[in-house]
């Protein structure tokens, strides 16, 4: 299962308070102060981690702490630091503050780290207090709160190409047959609830990732449907596939209103590298598919069949082309 939201608390360690101490040795009459310093508490880091697929671990668990610094001790020893909490998320996650809103980070690339919760400094013991007219100082500072907040995060898939269509428009199918990936398949619309990925492979050094997407109705820009977790997706695509049932009604007018949808979300998308295919070729009698795109109203899509494999080759190398001087995926989004 994706899970693309969550919200999750996090909260720093405090830092180990300053210590108190005096130095008391036989045969040294003037000891002095030697409290030690307390530890700096945990900081709490989100960190990208490719094997990280979706946000289940941070939904499940949405609280985080990390450790306290300890305090300081005699003789000038230093409290031990608290250990930070590191939580792994996927690619493609965005940061943003609970409260305002705010997108604090966009985390793309693997090992990239933000700090989430920064721990608290550790308080000075009374050593660093002594001078020259107060050689006895029975001051230390307490350690310094670990800060603490509220975050949502939400995962955008981050894939080379982006299947779009109206529900039940064979995007699952033409994943399944290019791919290795088994997304669910059915003959009624939103069989997809979720994105799918898979990595197309033409040769040992061509390979890219395409992505099956929620299908896409009138309206979804306003959330209908699934328009929201379907087009968060679309935004992290480098190319755009719009797929178009043959045996529609109205295949212009679908791609029209999928063309609306996806630039009433964001106008940037449209701008991105895109191509059309008509989908289920061996639905038609062999003698109408050569004429099939003008019919059709769509004399620049291609046709294919994901079932009997029809056109798929000449359509993978076109998609593989555009996707080699397409914007890289990492910077694919707004």
């Amino acid at each position: 299962m994706l899970v693309d939201l969550a919200k999750i608390h996090v909260r720093a360690g405090s830092g180990g308070a300053g210590c108190v101490s005096f130095r008391r040795e036989k045969y040294v009459p003037k000891g002095g102060p030697d409290g030690g310093d307390g530890g700096r508490g945990g900081s709490v880091i989100l960190e990208v981690d490719p094997h990280v697929r979706t946000l289940l671990d941070c939904r499940e668990q949405p609280g985080y702490r990390a450790d306290k610094g300890r305090a300081g001790s005699g003789n000038n020893r230093s409290g031990k630091d608290g250990r930070d909490l590191v939580i792994r998320v996927p690619r493609g996650t965005v940061v943003r503050d609970a409260e305002t809103g705010e997108v604090i980070a966009d985390l793309v690339r693997a090992g990239e780290r933000l700090l989430a919760a920064r721990g608290g400094r550790g308080g000075r013991g009374n050593a660093r207090f002594a001078t020259a007219t107060n050689q006895a100082p029975r001051r230390a500072d307490p350690g310094g709160e670990g800060e603490e907040r509220w975050l949502e995060l939400e995962l955008k898939l981050i894939a080379d190409v982006g299947f779009v269509g109206l529900p039940n428009a064979g995007k699952s199918t033409l994943l399944s047959r290019v791919t290795r990936a088994r997304p669910r398949i059915g003959p009624y619309p939103f069989t997809t609830l979720e994105p799918h990925l898979g990595i197309v492979s033409l040769d040992e050094s061509r390979q890219f990732v395409a992505a099956d997407l929620p299908g896409l109705i009138a309206g979804a820009h306003l959330g209908k449907g699934l328009g929201h977790q379907f087009l968060r997706h679309v935004e992290r695509t480098r190319v755009l596939l719009f797929l178009v049932d043959v045996a529609s009604a109205d295949p212009a007018g679908d791609l029209a209103m999928l063309e609306r949808e996806v630039s009433l979300h964001s106008g940037a998308l449209m701008e991105k590298p895109r191509r059309t295919v008509l989908t289920k070729a061996d639905l038609l009698p062999p003698e109408e598919r050569a004429n099939a795109p003008g019919r059709a109203g769509l004399p620049q899509a291609r046709l294919v069949s994901a079932h009997s494999g029809e056109g798929l080759g000449a359509l993978l190398e076109d998609l593989w082309r555009l996707v080699e001087t397409a914007t890289p995926a990492e910077e694919a989004h707004d």
